[in-house]
């Protein structure tokens, strides 16, 4: 990555760029350009490398090197420099801001793409599921949900990702009234139980045709940096598309694989 070049006056003067508005401030947008001129292929750099590569005189490159030194972004070697990683935290800063779905938004559409299905990621919300971001696939289904959906939890793949999610001891305040959806909705508190350590221990949901008939969704869990799951990923398709079996060897694979990566990203947020 090389460095926008600054065209600087001897005497460090104003630059002749283009009008800047009047909140720029040049010092800032010379010192950005000073950390932009170090790269994978230019790790180390002499203070004439670095007023080359921006176009600063010697003594402003000085300058500024010598205050991210001051400051933990650069370290000084003998006449050579290099970022230190302090200078990651500009970085966080950036992915601090990010909300959850448009963290989640590129690995959805990626996901959608490779698959052909509907995915979606949702938070528990007491006894239901809300929807936090979607891409849908362009076959219709019956059910029509979209960002802000919400769907009881124990009828659902990743309600039950996010019910398995919890310390044992506080499912039953996030169950509810449970009441048959389908003929195939289990509603046994036991038998509920029962399904959700086998979610636990196996790492994912599948629910097939209890929430509508003729619609099954495989959910996995997505977890913070504690390993605490925090939010699950899913994917939906009509029953009639194949045998259960199939959505877990043909599509499991895709979804554990983007949970995972969503995780990754949102543990880089702390």
């Amino acid at each position: 990555m090389t460095a926008r070049r600054l065209q600087a006056s001897p005497d460090d003067a104003a630059d002749e760029t283009p009008e800047r508005s009047t909140g720029y401030v040049q010092s800032l947008d010379r010192g950005l350009a000073v950390i932009r001129a170090f790269d994978a292929e230019h790790a180390q750099l002499t203070l004439s490398d670095v007023a080359r590569r921006t176009g600063l005189t010697r003594a402003a490159a000085r300058r500024f090197l010598h205050t991210l030194v001051e400051i933990g972004y650069v370290e000084a070697d003998g006449r050579l420099f290099s970022l230190r990683p302090r200078v990651l935290e500009l970085g966080y800063a950036y992915l601090s801001s990010i909300s959850l779905p448009e963290l989640c938004r590129m690995h959805l559409q990626r996901l959608a793409a490779e698959v052909g299905e509907s995915v979606s990621v949702s938070v528990l919300d007491g006894t239901e599921v809300v929807y936090v971001a979607r891409v849908a696939s362009n076959r219709i289904m019956s059910v029509d949900l979209g960002v802000g959906a919400r769907l009881p939890a124990y009828a659902t793949s990743m309600g039950r990702v996010l019910l398995a999610g919890l310390p044992e001891d506080e499912v039953d305040a996030h169950l509810g009234e449970m009441r048959p959806l389908t003929r195939y909705t289990l509603i046994d508190r036991e038998d509920l139980l029962a399904e959700l350590a086998r979610v636990r221990s196996q790492g994912w949901a599948l629910v097939d045709e209890e929430l509508e008939e003729g619609l099954r969704s495989i959910a996995a869990p997505i977890r913070d940096r504690s390993g605490r799951v925090v939010a699950a990923c899913n994917m939906s398709t009509a029953a009639r598309r194949g045998p259960a079996s199939a959505l877990v060897s043909d599509l499991l694979p895709h979804l554990l694989a983007t949970a995972a990566a969503i995780s990754d990203d949102l543990s880089a947020l702390r």
